[in-house]
């Protein structure tokens, strides 16, 4: 049975909380423990991204496709939770859940921060598997829409792990275009639209990321006319590693 996008308000995301971080791990085929991760340095805003405090009225969900951030980033240094192996190997991960505005000019940075706690990093690995990520994403997004991590992040764990995600081995292995990709994620989601989906190409044609466009009460909606769409015969290749 399909998780339906469509039944996860407001009112329902305390409830859901008991049952879904397991799902939230459903992306990561080997998701290691984590143990040696302790607490998550707190991001700076930088210079020239202006603080904003916006009435909030609606959501992206983003889900970076792992295996082609990875593919150029094995030996990175910055990047090695979540791309030399040690600690897991993933699918789709969270990039973030992000608060939108009207217009263009999104919340962010809302208030200063502090290092997340070894607690929160750990339960949030396997979904989110880079400390600095996770931190950036709190700062940046996070502090509009919550006044503690641990609720910014239960939300964005519900959120994930409400997403049904197609085989995207199959997909990879036969000619693929966006609009075939967007009717991939509607077919398995109750209450999802092609129209709902944006996809983040690469100018080398290869999937970056999925989002999601959801409203004020978390429920999937029409993204709004700012948000470029992919044509829908785009040609798209997805990395499954080598």
């Amino acid at each position: 049975m399909h998780n339906s996008l469509c039944n996860l308000t407001i009112s329902a995301i305390g409830f859901a909380a008991i049952f879904i971080p397991s799902v939230a791990q459903a992306q990561a085929y080997q998701c290691g423990s984590a143990s040696q991760i302790k607490s998550a340095a707190p991001a700076p805003k930088p210079a020239d991204e202006p603080r904003r405090i916006k009435p909030i009225t609606g959501y992206t969900l983003a889900m970076s496709w792992s295996p082609e951030f990875c593919r150029l980033r094995k030996d990175s240094k910055r990047d090695k939770t979540q791309c030399s192996g040690d600690d897991g190997s993933f699918d789709f991960i969270l990039h973030g859940l992000w608060p939108e505005a009207q217009g263009t000019a999104y919340p962010q940075w809302c208030s200063a921060t502090k290092a997340l706690p070894p607690a929160i990093v750990k339960r949030n690995f396997c979904m989110m598997p880079s400390p600095r990520l996770m931190s950036n994403e709190w700062a940046k997004h996070g502090t509009c829409m919550a006044k503690r991590p641990e609720t910014y992040f239960r939300i964005s764990r519900i959120m994930f792990g409400a997403v049904e995600f197609p085989d995207m081995d199959r997909l990879s292995r036969k000619p693929l275009t966006a609009g075939a990709l967007r009717e991939a994620f509607v077919a398995e989601n109750e209450g999802l639209g092609p129209d709902m989906i944006r996809l983040k190409i690469n100018h080398r044609g290869w999937l970056e990321e999925v989002r999601l466009c959801l409203g004020p009460n978390f429920r999937p909606r029409r993204c709004p006319n700012h948000m470029r769409a992919v044509r829908d015969d785009m040609p798209v290749k997805i990395w499954r590693g080598a």
